[in-house]
């Protein structure tokens, strides 16, 4: 039996622009569904107090908790991208695809989505197990798109880390999943509205 020659096994390259819209988006709803799905696997083993977890214990606080949160990183992202060079926080064009040409109504619903599976799975399951140092260096690494740009892995990592203290702050979930979701939906909202390319 011959062996095979795994040398000439090649893997193929694909670029941003190779793939269609659809495609974008069916994957990008994909990788939160497995995100949910590993999330609740963690969790059913961890066997945390979900209660606790989901628990609406302060009241408005919780908003602002995740509005100050948010409106923190909003102000630094911006002082950023006002005196950062752009190829310093180049994200190959994907933030730009996922919510330019994006109606408001459907950017809303991928930052609610994404905002409830990640803190699941990042604050709410791993987070317990290895806490939020090394949750967000793991949180960092699957941010693959910035992985080129220190600045930008930096700053994925300073966000997920102010996300688990928040959460270990309050006792309640609802506060990192409030300020990622308000994050994301004002940044896809700048992206949107934003001046075009020239």
């Amino acid at each position: 039996m011959k062996k095979p020659d795994f040398k000439k096994i090649k893997g193929k390259s694909i670029s941003l622009d190779d793939i269609d819209d659809r495609t974008l988006i069916l994957n990008l709803y994909l990788t939160q569904m497995i995100t949910l799905v590993i999330g609740v696997v963690i969790l059913l083993f961890e066997q945390p107090n979900l209660s606790a977890m989901f628990s609406l214990h302060l009241g408005w606080e919780i908003l602002w908790w995740g509005a100050g949160f948010a409106a923190l990183v909003i102000v630094v992202d911006l002082i950023i991208s006002r005196f950062v060079p752009e190829d310093f926080t180049d994200d190959g064009g994907m933030n730009n695809r996922l919510f330019k040409k994006r109606p408001l109504w459907h950017i809303i619903v991928i930052c609610f989505i994404v905002s409830i599976c990640e803190e699941l799975l990042f604050r709410g399951a791993i987070g317990g197990l290895i806490g939020p140092y090394w949750t967000s260096i793991l949180f960092a690494l699957i941010h693959v798109r910035y992985l080129q740009h220190w600045l930008m892995t930096g700053l994925v990592f300073s966000i997920s880390y102010g996300l688990g203290t928040i959460y270990e702050m309050t006792g309640t979930l609802w506060v990192p999943i409030l300020a990622h979701f308000i994050i994301d939906l004002i940044m896809g909202c700048i992206i949107k509205f934003g001046k075009e390319d020239s």
